[in-house]
């Protein structure tokens, strides 16, 4: 094991997923997903010495792995974007039923291996699932002061490359990332032409963070349908651009069919005022903790949020499928309390829910007559802690 988590690796500091994945490697497959460039080839390689990497999109590496000539006492296989490979699911289903977890095989990609309607039986009960997310300030707690992890996220994205780069290098990165995206990973997804429709609609989508999203809207202003619309967006998840908040509702049904929110993996990327951007940036974060205790003790927490047919509001809402554990409105300097926890306190005294308003500048933190809590964003953010949340029904912040 690992005995200092914040020893850098190629500049950058290890990654909170190692110790989970070099006791999961022993086990079972593993499956690394993420977007692009998050530091998952960098985190495989690090893992173990003797490592033997092969990327599928290498002519030399592909025919390694059609012949599996690699080397017999590899301490780990990695296989970067195998599921380019037709029936991949099949073939390392036949690598581990003839030899076990020796030598250990960890698969990654920036296409959404999770879905476990795409893994199929063929791999049921051989793998284990993490998902690498991009740096955040509980990650970089142990390194940089919890104010400036923040700020460099909101300008500079979460993404190692441009986090750990100079202010003015983002630009040049976020164009090159997106155009890998589009024009490799997108194409290797599904036969799409219009490549500039959906640069604009990833365009009007950065401008419009934190807002309910209209599919009839957005297909109005890029002149298509919104089946159109709706099956590029849900690419665009696929791949890891964006993700989708929908509203909370004890039907899981009602609350797919009700008008989403979606927010950036890049934060960095969102247009607008610092309010936008922070709200992406804890979005964000809570995604990161909520897939982390997922991926960890198998809950089934959720990231939704609040909006009653009066038109109240809270921006997110931490649950699963039957209760809220936690109630979050963000806002980048208010010293007042956001209308909507009053709105909505009997519902949440009814669940038992915490809530929280974040502040981006705030001295000092205030608690109001109806128990909502009112705290400094880039503190709380680098103490979040969902590991008891959803079995003891209570959130720990240690």
């Amino acid at each position: 094991m690992i005995s200092n988590l914040h020893s850098p690796v190629n500049g950058y500091a290890i990654r909170y997923l190692v110790p989970y994945l070099l006791e999961d490697i022993d086990k079972k497959i593993v499956l690394l997903g993420g977007p692009r460039q998050v530091g998952k080839t960098t985190l495989s390689r690090s893992l173990l010495a003797g490592t033997y990497y092969l990327n599928y999109d290498v002519v030399s590496d592909r025919q390694t792995i059609q012949s599996r000539n690699w080397p017999k006492d590899s301490a780990l296989v990695v296989f970067d974007e195998l599921h380019k490979l037709n029936k991949w699911k099949s073939y390392l289903k036949g690598i581990f039923d003839d030899q076990g977890v020796r030598p250990r095989l960890l698969v990654t990609g920036s296409a959404r291996l999770d879905l476990v309607k795409k893994v199929g039986d063929s791999l049921a009960g051989r793998y284990l699932y993490w998902k690498l997310h991009p740096l955040c300030p509980k990650e970089l707690s142990g390194t940089v002061a919890p104010k400036e992890a923040l700020e460099r996220i909101l300008n500079q994205s979460g993404f190692p490359e441009p986090y750990y780069a100079k202010s003015e290098y983002y630009p040049r990165w976020a164009k090159s990332h997106l155009d890998i995206i589009l024009r490799q990973d997108l194409i290797d997804l599904e036969r799409v032409s219009d490549i500039l429709a959906i640069e604009t609609l990833i365009e009007l989508l950065s401008q419009r963070v934190g807002q309910v999203v209209s599919y009839e809207s957005l297909a109005e202003d890029l002149s298509r349908s919104p089946i159109t619309i709706k099956r590029w967006i849900t690419l665009l998840e696929n791949l890891f651009v964006i993700f989708r908040v929908t509203p909370w509702s004890k039907n899981i049904a009602r609350s797919l069919l009700k008008a989403p929110k979606y927010y950036f993996f890049d934060t960095a990327r969102v247009q607008g005022d610092i309010g936008a951007r922070l709200e992406n940036a804890v979005a964000c974060a809570l995604l990161k903790e909520i897939d982390f205790q997922n991926d960890r003790i198998g809950s089934k927490l959720k990231l939704h949020y609040l909006r009653d047919r009066m038109g109240h509001e809270l921006d997110f809402a931490v649950s699963d499928s039957k209760k809220i554990f936690l109630a979050i409105e963000v806002k980048a300097s208010d010293d007042s309390f956001a209308p909507g926890f009053k709105a909505f306190s009997e519902a949440l005294k009814k669940f038992s829910a915490g809530a929280i308003q974040l502040v981006a500048m705030l001295d000092k933190p205030r608690e109001s007559s109806f128990g909502t809590r009112m705290v400094n964003a880039a503190e709380w953010l680098a103490k979040i802690d969902f590991s008891e949340l959803y079995q003891q029904e209570r959130m720990v912040l240690r």
